[in-house]
């Protein structure tokens, strides 16, 4: 790929890494402060620390938003408990690495030298580049990103999450918007009797939702509900892993 006359490198990474965000920087410079290290930067007020602080606020609002409106069943201590893990340095370093940030980092050699960036400073770029989109493009470009990198996060910890009781939720949303208790039914089963999984699917009044396999009837039937709650919102439904 060619260059254009005058284009440095760190031109050429700003421009890869607004490619990865989706969204183009009207002011350069504060994208490159998103992505300076401390240990790089003259001080500590030109790196992106400033920036890692409003970006935490930042996301914790969207996320709460987010957990708000998908569950209106839930109460606070459970969106308490999710909105923590999402926000979480682990989930943010975890989001970062995904999205290929580490990348676009600018650090000091000693930390270049190490095969694995610190998940700690992952997760400060992630936060600094919310807050950078935000004071760029203002508070819908900030969701719009949150929203975009963190909903497989969601949909993953819920997954994994045993103590939600998708038949409960789909329960309560299936007699406040239709009136109707939902009802399980038994689609297939394979494998010896020692060690069978079963295929069930959740059915609300006429409407018969997609089906989920399970090693368990209980656990097929959790797996059904959790089907036909993103396919009642119109989501795409996440893949079991078996």
């Amino acid at each position: 790929m060619s260059e254009s006359p005058g284009t440095t490198l760190n031109d050429r990474l700003l421009q890869d890494c607004q490619a990865v965000l989706k969204y183009q920087f009207r002011d350069p410079q504060l994208l490159e402060t998103c992505l300076t290290h401390a240990s790089i930067a003259k001080t500590r007020l030109v790196s992106n620390e400033r920036l890692e602080f409003l970006g935490d606020a930042i996301l914790g609002m969207v996320v709460c938003e987010m957990l708000f409106h998908r569950f209106p069943e839930f109460a606070e201590g459970e969106l308490t408990r999710l909105k923590s893990a999402l926000v979480s340095r682990n989930t943010c370093a975890l989001v970062a690495e995904q999205q290929g940030l580490e990348e676009f980092l600018l650090l000091g050699k000693g930390l270049r030298q190490h095969q694995r960036i610190p998940p700690s400073i992952c997760a400060a770029v992630y936060e600094a580049l919310v807050a950078g989109v935000y004071l760029d493009g203002g508070m819908q470009a900030a969701r719009e990103l949150v929203e975009r990198t963190m909903q497989p996060e969601l949909d993953q910890m819920i997954e994994r999450n045993n103590t939600l009781n998708f038949k409960s939720m789909l329960q309560q949303i299936a007699q406040k918007q239709f009136g109707e208790t939902p009802v399980y039914r038994l689609v297939d089963e394979k494998g010896p009797d020692h060690s069978k999984c079963f295929s069930v699917s959740a059915a609300v009044g006429s409407r018969v939702f997609s089906a989920a396999w399970g090693p368990n009837k209980k656990e097929a039937e959790q797996r059904a509900a959790f089907i036909a709650l993103h396919e009642l919102e119109g989501r795409e439904v996440p893949e079991f892993e078996e």
